[in-house]
Order: C-alpha cells, then structure tokens, then sequence
C-alpha cells in the first residue's frame, strides 16, 4: 500500500502552477491517469486531494447510507458537488482552481502534507497554526489514555 508522508512546501508559478511533490505523485501516477481528485476539505481551511483510492473510499462511504436519505445527499452534494480533477502536466505541476485557491485562503506557496490515503494542500502559516493546534491535541490525548491506563 502506498502511502502519502511528509510535508513538503513549493511555490506557486507566476502561471499559477504548483509541483507535486515527487513521492506524492509518483502514487498518484500509478492510481490515476495524469490526474489529481480534489476537493475543500469539510473540516480544515484546506484542500484535501489523493488519487483514485481517494474516490474510492468516498464511494465506499456512500454505499453505507440509505441511497434516499438527506444524510447522503448532503454528503455528496459536500463532496462529489465541489471536487475537481486536476489534470498533472508532463512537469508533475497542477493548476488550482480559484474556488480550491480562495478556500484555503492560498497565495503564492502551498504546504503539502501527507495522511496516508489522502493528502492535504493548506496555505503555510494556517498548516503551521494548524500543526501546533494538532500535535497540542495528541498530547493531550496521549496523557488522558496513559492515566486511564493506569487506573487514575
């Protein structure tokens, strides 16, 4: 299973293109045709992106709804209404759409970061904003387990 890690940061071209970074789009190569699945993450100020596996999983959570239920609706009018197939150049580079760009509040550098089956594209700062906020939560996480553990 290949999975995306790490973080990596690049700049925006004047043409409005951005480059994958390698090892994130050397999965997305073997997944898909030249293309990138995208969409406004639902919980961050971020793109959230990955390949066909990506799209897969969002079928697979789906399948798991009523087919006529507000639940599904609202889901995939969330996900399927907003998401973007971004087409990879020879390059490895894609181009964002304003509406991807304008959500994550991007200007001219994007921090790609890599969560196993999915991947995100935030805005520098707010990844690291994000990032303290994150690695805050699991630590502690991390004590109320160790204390539960432990009987207290």
């Amino acid at each position: 299973m290949n999975l995306f890690l790490s973080k990596f940061k690049n700049k925006i071209d004047v043409k409005g293109r951005v480059s994958i970074p390698v090892s994130f789009r050397n999965i997305l190569l073997k997944d898909v045709s030249q293309k990138m699945f995208c969409y406004p993450s639902l919980d961050a100020q971020a793109i959230d992106a990955g390949g066909q596996g990506l799209s897969k999983e969002i079928y697979a959570l789906m399948d798991n709804l009523d087919p006529y239920s507000d639940e599904r609706d609202y889901l995939s009018t969330a996900l399927f209404g907003l998401s973007e197939e971004l087409k990879i150049d020879n390059d490895g580079r894609v181009i964002l759409s304003d509406a991807l760009i304008d959500h994550a509040q991007i200007k001219d550098e994007v921090t790609f970061v890599g969560l196993g089956e999915k991947f995100q594209i935030w805005e520098p700062l707010k990844f690291e904003s994000y990032l303290q906020q994150a690695q805050k939560k699991v630590k502690e996480q991390r004590l109320l387990l160790s204390k539960k553990n432990r009987g207290i």
